[in-house]
């Protein structure tokens, strides 16, 4: 979305607003390209029930199998690898 720098400064509430829904923005000065606005990250927030119900369905873990398959196939030794 293309936003002047007019627009910048008299409708930041709007852009910040959108910015925080994932929106960028192309600044232009004389409708010349002049910079951009992004939104560095977004919050995800997820149902804790959805996740409690999808865990709840979830295989059991064996411990000591998972433990003895992460040593055999990971390299977990202390010096460092050339």
């Amino acid at each position: 979305m293309g936003s002047s720098a007019n627009e910048l400064r008299d409708d930041s509430g709007r852009i910040m607003r959108a910015l925080d829904e994932g929106r960028s923005f192309v600044l232009t000065r004389n409708s010349v390209p002049e910079g951009g606005l992004r939104p560095l990250r977004r919050q995800r927030m997820v149902d804790t029930r959805l996740v409690s119900e999808m865990f709840r369905r979830a295989p059991r873990i064996d411990r000591e199998l998972f433990l003895r398959d992460l040593d055999n196939g990971v390299d977990q030794g202390v010096e460092p690898r050339a």
